[in-house]
């Protein structure tokens, strides 16, 4: 009905540019180098080297993401803010659970949180506006924070035993146990009367703008949106509507969609639909797709088979599908699905997707990014019967790794073999139960439970941050726990004694 292609599951509009800025090189050294002494505190006196803070400055492989993030950047124009600024900033929001205003008071209060985005001096001044949190989420993509999640989560043991040897270890080492979540996002729960009322007071604005912005010369279209509305609110506020029903609602507020979307296309005659709002035109072709959904939809009402491809849930998220889980508080969740992997206690972001796909056909790429990061197949892989495919079984025989679960085919007759493959599969169960607490983690202390962001890539970069600040807090921890162990080694006390009087 209107010119231009709508891609699913994509972008397609172009990004608009993000402003005419230069970034400077010569910043690097001030900015992932700085010595801890060099920041200029104004008490005199210097940061403590054991705040967390700190430690984190360390931690964190400023350099992986130089080149890609000015890369954004022209040759003229403003300095840009340094990309440890930027990448410091949506790390304290991530981790501390803030808004982006929230953040930079933070920040501008905290002298530890400036020397963590490499400030070289304490300042009362706020280090940026707000606002531009948001174009450090488009710059940080999901990609560019994996390769620092690589970074970070790789061990020195891991590290010179990749680099002594050429060769591949004899034997397969290790556990690799890996599962699949949803990322749910911010949104309401989509109805098909919901997102039809949605689109029809989506077409209105648009009349009103597009005739705000023409001659307006004879009378203004009807659009008969009181009507409309007294019509939605008597289909939704019955509790338990009928079928008959709810096919009413939807068959009226389909009606009053394609009368606007007639108006606007003969409007649009006249006056170019180029002088609405980005957004509003955005807006509009997803309203275009919605209603052709919806219309395919409404013909499939009483018949068993009542699904559509790409199926569209959210005007302000197009991008965003129904994910079917299964799970005891929601059936269907809507926002990215993502395949995870735990390596000796790391968490590994291996796929994102907005897409449903069946977890399974990652076994066998999640089992190859192992053999990358540690140089060796696993020993075992812990995951659930939705992985135990006969594909997947057959490439775990041919490369000799154990996969967890009971085998296909009859169970065995001899009670005693039987008790040995429950035990082992007890054990197996318990091992795999450490991702499903990296998920609690994640969707509880961090906010993977609810995804904030509204575009598809800076929803991706929220989700990327996230299992890259659980890793750092994960170091964090375990460099608390050796430095304990040394001091218990050292002082004879254990460790119960040592954390009590730290605490």
């Amino acid at each position: 009905m209107f010119s231009g292609v709508f891609v699913h599951g994509k972008s397609f509009f172009s990004t608009r540019n993000l402003g005419r800025e230069m970034y400077s090189h010569r910043k690097k050294t001030l900015q992932t180098e700085m010595a801890l002494f060099e920041f200029k505190h104004p008490f005199g006196t210097t940061l403590d080297p054991e705040n967390r803070w700190v430690r984190l400055a360390t931690l964190v492989p400023w350099d992986t993401v130089e080149d890609e993030y000015s890369g954004h950047f022209g040759v003229s124009g403003n300095d840009a803010y340094p990309v440890r600024m930027a990448l410091g900033a949506l790390i304290i929001k991530e981790r501390l659970r803030l808004t982006d205003e929230e953040t930079v008071a933070q920040i501008r209060e905290n002298p530890y949180l400036q020397y963590f985005i490499g400030m070289q001096e304490y300042s009362t001044k706020q280090p940026f506006d707000p606002s531009l949190m948001v174009h450090f989420r488009s710059r940080i993509s999901a990609e560019m924070l994996l390769r620092v999640n690589e970074a970070v989560c790789v061990s020195k043991k891991t590290a010179e035993k990749k680099d002594t040897d050429g060769n591949e270890p004899p034997s397969n080492t290790g556990k690799l146990i890996i599962d699949a979540t949803c990322a749910p996002e911010d949104m309401r729960h989509p109805t098909d009367l919901g997102l039809l009322n949605d689109a029809r007071e989506h077409t209105e604005r648009v009349i009103d703008g597009l005739w705000a912005a023409g001659e307006q010369g004879g009378r203004k279209p009807r659009t008969y949106r009181q009507k409309a509305r007294r019509q939605y609110l008597k289909a939704i506020r019955c509790r338990k509507p009928s079928a008959r029903h709810l096919r009413k609602g939807i068959r009226q507020q389909l009606g009053f969609v394609k009368r606007n979307l007639r108006t606007i296309k003969k409007m649009s005659d006249g006056v170019p639909l180029s002088v609405l709002p980005h957004q509003d035109y955005k807006k509009l072709v997803v309203t275009s797709e919605v209603y052709r959904q919806q219309s395919e939809l409404y013909r499939m009402l009483g018949t068993d088979h009542r699904r559509i491809d790409d199926r569209i849930v959210s005007l302000s998220k197009p991008h965003v599908r129904p994910i079917v889980r299964g799970k005891a508080s929601a059936d269907v969740e809507f926002g990215a699905k993502l395949s995870v992997s735990v390596i000796e206690g790391k968490t590994y972001l291996d796929r994102i997707s907005w897409d449903a796909y069946n977890e399974g056909g990652d076994l066998q790429i999640q089992a190859e990014a192992f053999k990358a990061r540690t140089g060796a197949y696993p020993e075992s892989i812990h995951a659930d019967k939705a992985y135990r495919t006969r594909e997947n079984l057959r490439w775990c025989r041919e490369n000799k790794v154990r996969l967890s679960g009971p085998p296909l085919g009859r169970p065995l007759v001899v009670e005693e073999d039987q008790a040995l493959r429950r035990k082992q599969q007890r054990i197996d169960e318990l091992i795999r139960i450490e991702v499903e607490g990296r998920f609690g983690t994640a969707k509880r202390r961090y906010c993977l439970d609810k995804i904030m962001t509204k575009l598809r890539g800076t929803s991706e970069t929220t989700i990327a941050l996230i299992f890259l600040v659980m890793n750092l807090d994960k170091i964090l921890r375990d460099l608390l726990l050796s430095l304990l162990e040394w001091l218990s080694s050292r002082s004879g006390y254990s460790i119960e004694s040592a954390l009590s009087s730290a605490i």
